[in-house]
């Protein structure tokens, strides 16, 4: 690496720490007074304040603000230098500006490679302590309002319950049916079924077991009976912001596991899950947009070139949430639209690099 690479690289990632220490706390001060009433209201310990909640909720507001802070932070770095006419002359030395670009891209592989860990690994880890801080002081009790729940527990064997009260941990007009095929083998079905916390099983009480062979039935009534399900009260909890709790790992087995029992609500987590490894690809691109936009000496100085800076990484922001809206939605493959914005800024970088003069 030579010096002007070192130069320019550290001014860069200096820069982009700066940033997102001065945006995340402004974000910080404006959380505050929004949720300081709930705060006062639920004589909320300042020590869980600081610790359990903002502390935990800083690498998710800087992770959130990446595509922000690196464009300001390139924008900034670059129309400073341009100001001073140091980039002139660079070029005039005879570095190509292509090999300018080198140290950018280092610096934005070294974020993109440090945002990756803390989304894949430590950024949901802490939410587990901020969402678990939110759902106890700022949100109101949660209440499972899902109707005609259907569930695969195993393989063959499928649950269904009228409704579920995750307080009293109890499923109404419970079934649990063994299907081979397109046949019906069994059919278990009681009026309630009850978790037993200290036995860590499901109570069936009142129930009517059917057992078909071909055209024969047989049925037997029982008092009581208990039994091992794959199925949890954790199934029915709230699932506020579950998705940003879950590290890489974590995420894959819950996806598995939604598939596994032929769950609805699976986009939010694959969404979740490609936009952790666009993330990093989209910070080196935004990154060399940053450079091409604001490389040119302008006479206004620097100012309009960080406006623009704000004006694309907001519509990046804007196109991620759109996107993510569509594959929620279902209208797009969660695939693609965790890639779409990446793939679009991409485009609009080799226009940019094409006709913009430098």
């Amino acid at each position: 690496m030579k010096l002007l690479d070192k130069y320019i690289l550290k001014k860069f990632l200096t820069t982009f720490v700066f940033v997102v220490l001065i945006l995340v706390s402004v974000i910080c001060v404006i959380d505050f007074t929004e949720k300081n009433d709930d705060f006062i209201k639920n004589n909320v310990p300042y020590n869980e304040i600081i610790f359990d909640y903002y502390i935990n909720l800083i690498p998710y507001y800087a992770n959130i603000l990446s595509p922000i802070t690196v464009f300001i932070a390139t924008v900034f770095v670059t129309a400073k230098l341009a100001s001073h006419t140091e980039i002139v002359a660079i070029l005039s030395s005879g570095v190509s500006f292509r090999r300018m670009l080198v140290p950018y891209v280092i610096g934005a592989s070294i974020i993109g490679a440090a945002i990756f860990g803390l989304i894949g690994w430590i950024i949901p880890n802490a939410n587990k302590e901020s969402v678990a801080f939110q759902v106890k002081y700022t949100k109101g009790p949660y209440f499972f309002d899902g109707r005609n729940i259907h569930m695969k527990v195993a393989p063959n064997t499928y649950v269904y319950m009228e409704s579920y009260n995750n307080n009293a941990h109890i499923g109404y007009n419970f079934a649990l049916e063994n299907i081979s095929g397109t046949n019906l083998r069994t059919k278990l079905s009681s009026p309630s079924v009850t978790w037993m916390p200290d036995k860590e099983k499901w109570h069936v009480s009142s129930y009517t077991l059917r057992t078909f062979d071909g055209e024969k039935e047989t049925i037997y009534k029982g008092t009581t009976l208990d039994t091992t399900l794959n199925m949890h009260p954790k199934d029915f909890e709230s699932t506020y912001k579950l998705e940003q709790t879950l590290t890489l790992p974590e995420l894959n087995a819950f996806i598995a596991e939604k598939k596994e029992r032929g769950a609805d609500d699976i986009e939010t987590y694959l969404i979740e899950k490609y936009e952790r490894f666009s993330y990093p690809f989209a910070i080196i691109i935004l990154t060399v947009i940053g450079v091409i936009v604001s490389a040119r000496k302008a006479r206004g100085g620097v100012g309009l070139q960080i406006a623009l800076g704000f004006f694309l990484a907001f519509v990046f922001i804007i196109f991620v949430i759109t996107s993510r809206s569509f594959a929620q939605v279902g209208d797009i493959a969660p695939q693609y639209a965790a890639w779409i914005p990446t793939v679009i800024f991409t485009g609009i970088g080799f226009v940019l690099y094409r006709y913009i003069p430098r």
